[in-house]
């Protein structure tokens, strides 16, 4: 019965490439017992066959050239595409080496048949099963290499002499049980090398999706906890703004007056009055904006759904800010055309603007020298939904500020610089259209903002330009 076939393709093709790199390292190995052993062969020579002693050490050191020149080839990745040839190249080396020393044995030392160097085959069928992580197949054909290499060193001289078929068949016995063992050995140890490594492939799998479940699920809780943030706030906002609005409209309907008054006056005095005027009309400007902001977070206008073309959205945030884009800030789109989300345009350009904004406030911040300023919107489809991301290659967001950017008022910006209600609104937004959104930074290297849509219609197009 075939192991493999119980097994998933992905996981058979993962396990064949844990193979071809753990059994490169293997070979190396083998190259190395063969450049180191057939050497030190000289000394049986010295002892066993002396009137050979020469010529014997030339076929040892062309074994050590052939082994070099195979470990020289798998230092190239393209060894790893033929690594079982390799493998059969390795074993093959010593045995065809060692079968020439046997055919050319004395026939008054008992010839071929009568050769002890068969011993050294057995040596090779073994380093096969203990060191070599070969396969049943190539286990089967290292064994018929080695008995047609003997058989052909044997016959070599001619018939086997009667005074030595004894010791032929004592030869050919051992080198059999020798080869059904290494057989076995390999076929057992193949096994269960595959049943260990899908066992850790299983349990890798496993260890993933159980680490997607959890981050999801972490996910879902952060974002159910900011719902009920943004609940608690939405009924405290309501009645601020209630509070602020009938001040601020008393404020500016006697500033209405009291410019009408000022029509009357004349030179100095009229202008002093009007600069503080102007500035008092600046000031409730702002809170008019502040008491704007909050009503967009508490109460964000319901607009039905629909397929919203992301590069148009994109391209239109891109405009409405290419006023305060400093001209050292290089803005990258790369959005298809055909992608679109389910959702409002309206608030999905606010959102890229707000985003793109931070960006560039961002960028401010940081001193660039080698690299450019650079601001990147993107856009894919990945398992039915649409992402979009806003990168930036700014300061970034400390570690301890990222569970936080999205509750409402927080800010690291100076006082006066702005109420930490931007990211706020964004996921209120978002999260009207089914949308999510979430953060990923590294401090001093970028910021990016990842965007998660369901999927809207989809429209024929290309990119957009990648550049804005």
């Amino acid at each position: 019965m075939n192991p493999k076939a119980a097994y998933r393709p992905e996981a058979l093709r993962a396990y064949a490439d844990y193979e071809r790199e753990i059994t490169g390292g293997h070979l190396k190995v083998g190259c190395w017992l063969v450049m180191t052993l057939m050497p030190l062969g000289v000394i049986l020579d010295y002892f066993v066959y002396p009137e050979k002693l020469g010529f014997f050490f030339l076929l040892r050191i062309l074994s050590v050239l052939a082994a070099g020149l195979v470990w020289f080839f798998l230092r190239f990745p393209i060894s790893q595409r033929f690594y079982r040839a390799v493998g059969l190249t390795i074993a093959s080396i010593p045995v065809v080496f060692i079968c020439l020393m046997i055919a050319v044995a004395p026939p008054e030392k008992g010839g071929a048949a009568g050769s002890p160097y068969y011993a050294g085959l057995n040596l090779t069928l073994l380093a096969i099963g203990f060191i070599m992580r070969w396969s049943v197949d190539l286990s089967i054909m290292a064994s018929v290499v080695v008995f047609g290499s003997y058989l052909a060193a044997c016959f070599a001289q001619g018939p086997i002499p009667p005074e030595q078929r004894g010791l032929f068949v004592n030869n050919l016995y051992f080198l059999t049980l020798t080869s059904i063992i290494v057989i076995i050995g390999s076929w057992l140890h193949s096994d269960l090398r595959i049943r260990e490594f899908m066992s850790r492939f299983t349990l890798d799998e496993r260890t993933r999706e159980l680490e997607e479940a959890i981050r999801r699920l972490r996910e879902a809780e952060a974002q159910l906890v900011q719902q009920e943030k943004m609940a608690s706030l939405g009924v405290l906002s309501a009645g601020i703004i209630h509070e602020i609005n009938n001040p601020l409209n008393f404020a500016a309907t006697n500033l209405y007056a009291l410019r009408k008054r000022l029509a009357g006056l004349e030179g100095h005095q009229r202008q002093a009055l009007e600069e503080i005027i102007a500035d008092v009309e600046d000031g409730l400007g702002r809170v008019r904006d502040i008491v704007s902001d909050l009503r967009t977070f508490t109460h964000p206008e319901a607009e039905s759904l629909e397929a919203v073309q992301v590069a148009e959205a994109v391209q239109a945030a891109v405009r409405y800010l290419s006023g305060e884009r400093p001209d050292s800030v290089r803005v990258q789109v790369d959005v298809p055309r055909h992608l679109a989300v389910r959702g409002s345009r309206n608030k999905l350009v606010h959102v890229l603007i707000n985003l793109v904004e931070n960006s560039l406030d961002a960028l401010r911040q940081k001193e660039f020298r080698e690299e450019v300023p650079t601001v990147r919107i993107s856009s894919r489809e990945e398992g039915g939904r649409v992402i979009v991301e806003v990168w930036d290659n700014g300061p970034g967001i400390a570690p301890e500020h990222q569970g936080r950017i999205f509750d409402p008022f927080f800010t690291t910006k100076d006082v006066g610089e702005g109420m930490g209600l931007g990211l706020s609104i964004c996921y209120r937004l978002l999260q009207e259209c089914g949308a999510s959104i979430r953060v990923e930074s590294e401090p001093g290297r970028f910021c990016r903002f990842i965007l998660e849509f369901p999927s809207g219609t989809a429209h024929a197009g290309g990119h957009s330009g990648p550049d804005a």
